[in-house]
């Protein structure tokens, strides 16, 4: 075991488990990389890193400046992680609509915070919009940075090496990777990457059945927290996608509670779509094959909300 630097040298490197009992029997293979295993319990340490990193590398953020950012709650704890190891403030705009472990997460890390108000704490285009407005006021302040991540290109490479991880762990032996998206950089910086070790690994996409979007259907209010915007993602890139399969909130939550039961995987909403839509590619590819899918988050996260609360 190796003595680590600071907590950021904790990032990444995760646990990859096969799932066994929510998987029906004649199905693919389906693995799942633990990314609560980061420091703030997300896969959202290794875009945060990156999108500090490359920022204070070419001179956008400089020594006592001041991040800011929109975010349902797990890009927020991820920045503040990483502004308390390096030293800055950090202003996040964020919403009701999102738990609150979230909200007291980030709050517990030094985050000031801006609430917008939800329609019925609920996820929809109009609170996206909103908090993106108000992030970019807060942004014209003097020294403050804004990482605004749907549209930061540098969040994509934060994915790459969680794409080396995968193939690493699985010999290479992987023929697709299911993944919701909300800015779709973690789907895009995975895909890029086993794209280009086998052209022929099938990469699936998962969304909200109520604000399926990227498949043609009407933006709509849900209860996914992290993914569907209600429009299409800046950083989506569609050439990279061979699929996309829409999950209702209920079922993504259901599977959750189930995952939790039956695997011993304490995960969020969003790693619930993400098995639902690989057990559907699962029963088509059969026994033989291999699926990657990630549980995006600790279900620590939700334990306020209604995925969890008894």
């Amino acid at each position: 075991m190796s003595v680590g630097g600071n907590i950021l040298q904790a990032v990444g490197n995760t646990s990859l488990v096969q799932l066994r009992k929510v998987v029906p029997p004649g199905s693919a293979k389906i693995f799942a990389k633990l990314e609560w295993e980061n420091p703030t319990g997300s896969m959202k340490d290794r875009t945060a890193q990156a999108m500090i990193a490359k920022a204070e590398a070419d001179g956008r953020l400089k020594p006592g400046d001041t991040i800011v950012e929109y975010t349902g709650g797990s890009t927020g704890i991820s920045l503040a992680l990483v502004c308390v190891a390096k030293g800055y403030r950090l202003h996040i705009v964020t919403s009701n609509a999102f738990s609150q472990e979230k909200l007291k997460h980030m709050s517990a890390l030094g985050a000031e915070l801006t609430m917008v108000p939800s329609e019925g704490g609920l996820t929809t285009k109009k609170l996206i919009l909103d908090m993106i407005e108000a992030a970019r006021e807060i942004s014209k302040r003097p020294r403050t940075f804004w990482t605004d991540q749907l549209n930061n290109l540098d969040s994509i490479a934060g994915y790459y090496p969680l794409a080396e991880e995968i193939w690493s762990q699985t010999d290479g032996k992987v023929d697709a990777f299911v993944q919701c998206v909300g800015t779709a950089a973690s789907a895009r910086g995975v895909a890029t990457v086993l794209k280009r070790k086998n052209p022929n690994i099938k990469i699936i996409i998962v969304e909200p059945a109520e604000s399926a979007v990227l498949s043609g259907g009407q933006a709509g209010p849900h209860k996914i927290e992290g993914v569907g915007i209600g429009y299409t993602p800046p950083l989506w890139e569609p050439s990279l996608v061979d699929e996309i399969i829409a999950v209702r909130t209920d079922d993504a939550k259901a599977m959750a509670r189930r995952l939790a039961r039956e695997e011993g995987l304490f995960a969020g909403t969003s790693s619930g779509a993400n098995v639902i839509a690989a057990i559907k590619v699962a029963e088509r590819l059969g026994p033989e094959a291999r699926i990657a899918t990630l549980m995006v988050d600790s279900g620590l996260k939700y334990l306020s909300t209604d995925v969890y609360r008894q």
